[in-house]
């Protein structure tokens, strides 16, 4: 059965393959993000490969009043919101906590958690006045364990973390399920966003190792929303084999010999 679909930060790495995934079933996807370009271009390439309908709407998580009008102009053209795909998020520099850099930190707290609550707030109200849907909201192992540098980045991961439970406690009467998928290291525009565009720095991340790739949390996050309805994975932690969490892995210089 056919079901809509809204996906947050959908003009790249994770947003983008879950777009792909749930359109490549038959589902009505609306994509979100701020590039026009990307999503005209996802939008022509989704309804040609796949002959679904796809929404697109261009906003930014951050600002309030945007997703005020842009969920509103969504419920004008569907009635139920079945699945919503928090995926919107980014790291935004890494340093020590004394050095830094307040601007990159307000820019992960409006996009990490703000923008998270802003659209929820919206869709939640929906789902309950048909009594179901699901929440899955991305999050990471960076919720699960504090790496150095990552201080601020992880706090709003952590946020992410307890805002899924919470959800899951608040929404329980209304038949609403809530998920939380926390990715380990995929090779994605993440890092390369995280240091600003600094393409050496982004790509010495993943050497020694496969990390994983936008599809294989595409893959997780269809099954975690095709489950039967009595079913819901509430909590998901998912790494590439070389890692264990965000602290430990292992590159070339620490295998056994």
């Amino acid at each position: 059965m056919s079901k809509n679909v809204l996906i947050t930060g959908a003009t790249s790495g994770f947003g983008r393959a879950i777009a792909e995934r749930f359109a490549k079933e038959g589902n009505t996807v609306c994509i979100t993000g701020r590039r026009a370009d990307r999503l005209a271009e996802l939008q022509q390439e989704l309804e040609k490969k796949y002959n679904v309908k796809v929404l697109s709407l261009q906003f930014d998580v951050r600002d309030k009043e945007q997703v005020v009008t842009a969920i509103q102009q969504l419920k004008e053209a569907l009635a139920t919101i079945d699945i919503l795909v928090n995926n919107a998020g980014l790291a935004s520099g890494m340093s020590s906590i004394e050095d830094g850099d307040t601007d990159d930190w307000d820019v992960m707290i409006d996009t990490n958690v703000k923008g998270l609550l802003y659209v929820t707030r919206q869709v939640a109200p929906m789902m309950k006045a048909q009594r179901g849907g699901h929440i899955i909201n991305i999050g990471s192992t960076a919720s699960k364990t504090v790496y150095k540098n990552g201080n601020v980045y992880c706090a709003t991961k952590f946020a992410v973390d307890a805002l899924s439970q919470a959800m899951r406690i608040d929404l329980l009467p209304y038949s609403i399920k809530v998920t939380s998928v926390n990715p380990g290291m995929a090779e994605t525009e993440f890092s390369l966003v995280r240091f600003k565009g600094d393409e050496e720095r982004a790509a010495n991340v993943y050497k020694g190792f496969e990390p994983l790739v936008a599809t294989d949390i595409a893959d997780i996050v269809h099954y975690c929303a095709s489950l039967p309805a009595h079913v819901c994975i509430n909590d998901l932690t998912v790494t590439c084999l070389n890692q264990a969490n965000s602290v430990y892995s292992v590159k070339d210089a620490d295998k056994p010999a």
